[in-house]
């Protein structure tokens, strides 16, 4: 049988394992928690966790799921949602989070954690968070998109849930979303008041005692641990070491309960609601819970405590002096011993008592904890201090009016804080009045310029706080907050309409975020996505050769790299990318993308075929790697196999319009223009910018001899880019066959001038004239694409020799990819 301390022992090392990346060691440990007790579910959910974190999914969900499935415990509820998000196991994951939707909801923990303070239960946010993931993996759309909305309505800086909300096709309001919410504030001032050491005022000293865990009542006793409240953190108050934690620290505040009766440290609890943390997460446990509210200090060596009540007339055990070497200088005469004691424990009359034996009902909020040293100099002066920023406490002032020794308390205060250095007779002999009263003449700048004096720990209460800086300054904090989220509006703007494919002015939102801001993988990446989508390739590589110089690590979106320096035929450059991606990660599907790349711009399709597949197996949700892998196909000729893969591309993304593309590209190559303009048409109606996708659905309309509505899709997408030349072209030879030559010279003119290289324009300009009837020009046309595609030659000569006819074929010596 292990002793009682055992479990908490365990579950403050599976913790800090946890905190520091350890997660082997912290299995190790929690599958001793777990041997200990395999009903007890927080040994449940610690192990499930460790798993969690490993990646071992399946023994996650196996762990978790008998505890995840009820209702009692939120911990495995959430870590069994996480299993079945990671097992495509979206509706059971779903229903274990809606059924434990009463240990949750009302929770927020923003504002809440710090490198000082830990939330090891989910809040709201993040359960809604997960719950939008899980619904939009199961397909359910409409569920998921509410359920991000009331995520970021609770935290605003959940990015998952606004990128995903993008990424669906939801039309959001950065601007409604990005702002502080009158809950925010009410939590910046409840911390504020909490950091910055000011006093809380008390009702009563009988609800004190009420609420004390160290003052023993009928219902409470201090020193028995299996009797502890859940939110009783025991000796364990802060502080790097037990002299901290036994002599000046102080527990934390609950955070959602006024007048908590130790300011200054946070303890996770639950807001908006009267729920115990330990009371949802820890389960059915027994024993006392130290250290398990997060704060990040190593527990103390276990101590003996007397397991049997006090009787009013027994004396409660001494503690053993522990003092610092300092300490022990500053007694003085008989006071020594005095000082190196820690004062006696609270009796069950709840009083504690002077050296003179008188009972101090009422005392001051520095002198609540019966386990710290008696009051120092410096606590008297943090005292005065908060008086000043709180003059008005009308619940203290009435607590300590009926107290008869606090006015004379008053009175010696003042006595010591207008006495000078030299006059210590006086103020030592009236400072015995107060219990534990050390040398009360020394000032405060003489013991802190002690060399061995340790300084105060961050939760201990008898010296300043040290978040008393720029935590304390509400407006501080406010104006930090409004730039953060200012520069998450600009970002997550941009992010939207790059989401709607509105390239233009999602480049104009990131070039106004700050220089710093913008210069980083993740902004520039999307910039390059955006010039990408424009088709301005040369801009996009710019970007992405930005991103490898500042992160040559960063994996993410280097498929779209790979993909610009394919459209920009540069073969070195892009079997080098490929080459450096799969040395840096062999496992990642973007580098098994830039490697088939590699391969297709070489025109060896089959290899390319085989990478695309490999980088599908490390990422089934990769779309992207599926529609490359069906242009390859196409390439092929394996129009089946290319249908295949468009189809699970658009299966893994529904709103990757690439792969609707593909398929209407596949179906107008087999002749079913009708089928094809379908799919074409659903492709742009997810990218309405996309003007390629407009000359599409015009060139199938013209294959079934709907002359005027392909002349209606190509003024559209010239409207929609007006450098597209191959939506130009397609108008020119629309306005030829409506018997329009001078509106399709407009056209040709232009783009003579654009692209003079290019065979197709010679011809079609040959054509013009010859409508013309200006046979100086057909000739010089015909003559000039002649020589700039010899393999037309017989195209171009039955043109030539057809000059007096009015009519020709069409003719085109290339077709788009």
């Amino acid at each position: 049988m292990s002793p009682p301390g055992v479990n908490a022992q365990l579950r403050q090392l599976i913790h800090y394992h946890l905190d520091n990346g350890f997660l082997e060691n912290a299995l190790f440990l929690a599958s001793r928690l777990h041997a200990l007790d395999s009903r007890n579910t927080d040994a449940i959910h610690l192990i499930a966790l460790c798993n969690l974190r490993l990646g071992r999914y399946k023994a996650a969900h196996d762990h978790a799921r008998p505890k995840g499935n009820q209702q009692q415990h939120l911990g495995c509820a959430y870590v069994f949602a996480q299993a079945c998000l990671a097992l495509e196991r979206y509706d059971a994951g779903a229903q274990a989070l809606e059924k434990a939707r009463g240990c949750w909801a009302g929770r927020n923990h923003w504002n809440k954690h710090s490198d000082m303070s830990r939330r090891h239960v989910p809040d709201a946010a993040a359960c809604y968070c997960l719950l939008g993931k899980l619904y939009n993996a199961h397909g359910d759309t409409k569920k998921a998109v509410d359920y991000y909305i009331e995520a970021l309505k609770l935290n605003p800086f959940m990015w998952d849930a606004y990128t995903d909300l993008c990424d669906l096709g939801a039309f959001v309001r950065p601007v409604n979303i990005f702002k502080i919410t009158p809950e925010m504030l009410a939590a910046m001032s409840h911390s504020v008041s909490n950091g910055n050491g000011a006093a809380h005022a008390f009702t009563s000293q009988e609800s004190f005692d009420a609420k004390n865990p160290f003052v023993s009542t009928p219902d409470i006793d201090p020193f028995n641990p299996s009797s502890r409240p859940g939110g009783d953190i025991g000796l364990n108050l802060g502080g790097s070491n037990l002299l901290s934690k036994l002599n000046g620290s102080i527990p934390a505040t609950n955070g959602n309960t006024a007048g908590s009766v130790y300011p200054g440290v946070e303890t996770p609890t639950s807001n908006g609601q009267n729920i115990r943390d330990e009371d949802v997460m820890m389960g059915d446990i027994g024993g006392p819970v130290l250290h398990e509210q997060g704060l990040d200090v190593p527990p103390p060596p276990g101590r003996k405590v007397r397991m049997q009540p006090f009787s009013g007339t027994e004396e409660p055990p001494k503690m053993r002096p522990i003092t610092s070497r300092s300490r022990l200088k500053m007694g003085m005469g008989s006071e020594s011993t005095d000082a190196t004691e820690i004062p006696r424990p609270i009796g069950q009359n709840g009083h504690k008592r002077t050296v003179s034996g008188h009972s101090t009902q009422h005392v001051n909020a520095a002198s609540l904890d019966p386990t710290a040293a008696p009051p120092r100099r410096s606590v008297r002066l943090l005292n005065s201090i908060t008086t000043q920023i709180r003059p008005s406490s009308s619940r203290l002032a009435a607590a300590t009016s009926r107290d008869p020794e606090a006015k004379e308390r008053r009175e010696l205060r003042k006595a010591k804080a207008t006495g000078t250095k030299g006059k210590s007779g006086t103020a030592s002999t009236v400072g015995r009045v107060v219990s534990g009263n050390r040398k009360p003449t020394i000032e405060i700048s003489e013991a802190s310029s002690k060399p061995d004096s340790r300084p105060a720990s961050a939760a201990a209460g008898g010296a300043l706080p040290p978040r008393m800086g720029p935590p304390s300054d509400p407006r501080r904090e406010q104006e930090a907050l409004h730039w953060l989220l200012d520069l998450l509006l600009k970002i997550g703007t941009g992010y939207a309409q790059l989401s709607r494919f509105q390239c233009a002015q999602a480049l104009e939102t990131f070039a106004a975020i700050p220089t710093q801001q913008r210069d980083t993988p993740w902004v520039l990446a999307q910039m390059g996505k955006a010039y990408y989508e424009r088709s301005m390739y040369t801009d996009a590589e710019k970007m992405f050769l930005r991103i490898r110089e500042k992160a040559p690590s960063h994996m993410e979106d280097m498929e779209v790299f790979s993909n610009t320096l394919w459209q920009l035929k540069k073969e070195t450059d892009l079997a080098y990318l490929a080459h450096t991606l799969v040395d840096q990660d062999r496992l990642s599907p973007q580098a098994w993308c830039a490697l088939g790349n590699a391969f297709s711009l070489q025109r060896e399709h089959d290899q390319a075929i085989k990478c695309f597949t490999r980088a599908t197996q490390l990422d089934p949700k990769f779309a992207y790697a599926f529609t490359l892998q069906g242009h390859e196909h196409v390439s092929n000729e394996e129009y089946d196999k290319a249908m295949y893969a468009y189809r699970c591309a658009i299966s893994a993304d529904n709103r990757h319009y690439n792969g609707w593309y593909g398929l209407g590209e596949v179906y107008q190559k087999l002749g079913k223009y009708d089928v094809a303009e379908k799919h074409y048409r659903a492709a742009a109606q997810i990218n309405p910018t996309n003007a390629l996708l407009a000359v599409r659905i015009g060139s199938v309309l013209d294959r079934m001899k709907k002359t005027q509505p392909a002349l209606v899709q190509y003024i559209t997408a010239l409207n929609i880019d007006p450098r597209s030349t191959l939506a130009r072209f397609r108008k020119a030879q629309i306005h030829l066959k409506l018997g329009a030559p001078m509106d399709a010279l407009k056209d040709l003119e232009y783009l003579k001038d654009a692209a003079p290289d290019d065979a197709n324009i010679h011809f079609l300009l040959g054509r013009t004239y010859k409508k013309l009837r200006d046979r100086t020009n057909a000739i010089r046309h015909f003559t000039i694409a002649l020589n700039l595609d010899p393999k037309a030659q017989q195209y171009i000569k039955e043109a030539m020799e057809s000059l007096e006819d009015d009519d020709g074929g069409d003719w085109s010596s290339a077709d788009e990819r």
